[in-house]
């Protein structure tokens, strides 16, 4: 398959929704013109890539109606679509998708061209900037692999309720909630989030035997902070 096989059932598309259509002007692959309207820009791309979406972005000094024109049989069109949707409508930009079925071919607008205004989530931000307030020092290196897991700041609360368990041995809930100054040491040991307690009796807990394995492997650094090692 060639960019240009993506071009007659496009022209065909927008053909009959009276444009004319010329393509290869200057350095844009489709233009299309109807009336008075802005010209609407298309460029063709086998697949989703930096270099369309930075061409794409300079044919916004010419004309507010760019699309992207791609195969509807796209490997990251199909795997991330959303993402890639959200992308294109933040850059401003449209997309094509234009199915070069042998019996019959068809092309679909999947987004127009517009300005993009960003719903925020307050939600959203409220944790963000929880999560910052009560995390302890600054324990991860950005840009580190989250599947080995990082610091987050339930987790260095759970730490220190497992270093307790570890010096202390087996303990009710409310003696290291009252040690720790940990009002949620009940809700942390009874949750388990990550398997490192185990109940001994009523109230009572101790370290897990998984905890006992994995709760040395992290660690309280000079400055306070923790860490993985």
């Amino acid at each position: 398959m060639k960019e240009s096989d993506l071009y007659p059932p496009l022209k065909r598309f927008l053909e009959s929704q009276n444009y004319e259509v010329k393509g290869e002007v200057q350095d844009c692959d489709v233009l299309a013109m109807r009336g008075d309207e802005p010209p609407v820009i298309v460029e063709l791309k086998l697949t989703l890539n930096l270099e369309v979406l930075l061409q794409a972005v300079d044919r916004l000094t010419l004309t507010p109606k760019v699309y992207i024109g791609v195969p509807t049989k796209n490997r990251i069109l199909n795997t991330q679509r959303k993402r890639i949707l959200k992308l294109i409508r933040m850059l401003g930009l449209g997309l094509i998708s234009i199915n070069l079925n042998k019996k019959s071919s068809s092309v679909e607008i999947l987004l127009d061209p517009g300005e993009y205004r960003p719903r925020k989530s307050k939600q959203r931000q409220e944790r963000l900037l929880g999560e910052f307030a009560k995390r302890v020092g600054d324990p991860n290196l950005g840009g580190a692999d989250r599947r080995k897991g990082i610091m987050t700041a339930y987790r260095q609360r759970t730490l220190s309720i497992a270093s307790y368990l570890q010096n202390n041995g087996p303990t009710k809930a409310s003696l290291i909630a009252q040690a720790l100054d940990e009002p949620k040491a009940r809700d942390i040991l009874y949750q388990d989030v990550y398997g490192w307690f185990e109940r001994v009796s009523r109230g009572v807990y101790d370290l897990s035997p998984r905890g006992r394995k994995e709760v040395p492997g992290w660690r309280v650094g000079s400055s306070g902070t923790n860490g993985k090692i």
